[in-house]
């Protein structure tokens, strides 16, 4: 069984939605929990960290327990394989903005876990058109943002000597380039059917491994085509092999 657990915001809540249920799908047995605060930054994860504060709604296998919990009471809760941080979209192009949280993060990570693997989740750009990329300061283009984000995840492993990066941004905009009208659900995260199946997949192929070609996982929240999971599946695979 493999142990996962999201020091995360809503973009992680999005990635675990469908990720134990896909893989037990496919016979595989893991574990996935996801720390909520919604819109949370590293430099927020980090003064939760030194306050020892349990703003963090627990969630479990996709699901909320309804808990609240601290990071360190996450972290002893188990025995964890795979430790996962991202940045908070705003600053997700931004390097400046995940240091020294993200160091001290992995520090205390390696402290109550010194046997788990750290990765980055890359997460994803705006939608074109959309709101929150007309008021974006910096860019205009999805591909434009995703760009500061990649080389910004890239420097993140890096530093922190993260074992690597799930590389869910990638994959999405992979996705849309090669036929995925709608990826997100308000700009911003992706859409519950075929966003989150993607994502999942992502999360799956990096951290289990195996091959997702024929995957048939059908419990959506909202329906996926069969031409939209080909799309996907190709899409995923096509990220993981350029990651």
């Amino acid at each position: 069984m493999i142990k996962i657990l999201s020091i995360g915001n809503s973009f992680s809540q999005d990635a675990q939605r469908y990720l134990y249920e896909v893989a037990k799908n496919r016979g595989d047995q893991i574990k996935t929990a996801n720390l909520y605060i919604g819109g949370c930054s590293l430099e927020t994860h980090y003064d939760n960290m030194r306050y020892n504060k349990a703003n963090y709604l627990f969630e479990f296998n996709g699901k909320s327990t309804g808990l609240m919990v601290s990071i360190s009471q996450a972290l002893l809760s188990d025995e964890w394989d795979v430790v996962t941080f991202q940045q908070v979209s705003r600053f997700s192009g931004d390097y400046q903005t995940y240091q020294p949280y993200l160091t001290e993060l992995a520090n205390y990570v390696k402290k109550f876990c010194p046997n788990a693997k750290i990765y980055m989740h890359q997460t994803w750009a705006y939608q074109d058109g959309s709101a929150h990329m007309q008021n974006s300061e910096k860019y205009s283009t999805a591909v434009e943002m995703f760009e500061d984000i990649k080389k910004s995840y890239q420097q993140a492993c890096k530093e922190i000597n993260a074992t690597g990066i799930i590389p869910s941004g990638q994959a999405l905009i992979r996705a849309i380039q090669t036929g995925i009208e709608v990826a997100h659900r308000d700009g911003l995260h992706v859409s519950l059917g075929v966003g989150r199946y993607l994502l999942a997949l992502t999360w799956y192929k990096s951290l289990v491994g195996g091959d997702i070609t024929n995957d048939n996982f059908n419990d959506f929240d909202q329906p996926v085509t069969p031409e939209q999971r080909k799309i996907v599946i190709d899409a995923v695979n096509w990220a993981i092999l350029n990651n």
